[in-house]
């Protein structure tokens, strides 16, 4: 059995990670994304994305609000044909600020498609307020004045 072998899972998560607006080419038409900030909604609904446009529309959303600055420096990736998690540090920068805190996805295949997402952010009240232009006052936020 060769080892050094990457699970396709793997190379997809990697190219994905590298690129979020090509979530489009890897869900399943009726894939559900369980956003960061689900815990903030009362109605759980609230907090997902369903379907494939919803999904690239959510990915495209948060990297304009970053002003195309986002970037998920992933440390570990993996993956087997059921599961797949990756790890890493959410980056970007904003008005004069850098974000950088730790995250972790989840993600669920079936026949090779994701069929669902699940978004978590180590500080997740961090991130909602640098992506909503707030005052914030964390580790995870560095000014360069």
């Amino acid at each position: 059995m060769n080892t050094t072998a990457l699970h396709p899972n793997v190379r997809m998560l990697r190219t994905l990670y590298a690129d979020l607006s090509r979530i489009g080419e890897y869900v399943a038409d009726d894939m559900i994304l369980h956003k960061a900030d689900r815990a903030f909604f009362r109605d759980a609904m609230a907090g997902r994305v369903v379907g494939r446009e919803a999904a690239v529309a959510h990915e495209c959303e948060l990297i304009r609000m970053t002003g195309n600055t986002l970037v998920m420096d992933v440390q570990h990736i993996t993956a087997n044909d059921h599961f797949g998690a990756v790890f890493g540090v959410l980056r970007a920068s904003r008005d004069g600020a850098t974000l950088a805190v730790p995250f972790c996805g989840v993600w669920r295949f079936r026949d090779g498609r994701i069929t669902e997402h699940w978004e978590n952010a180590y500080d997740v009240v961090t991130v909602q307020a640098f992506l909503c232009g707030g005052e914030i006052n964390s580790a995870f936020v560095h000014n360069e004045d």
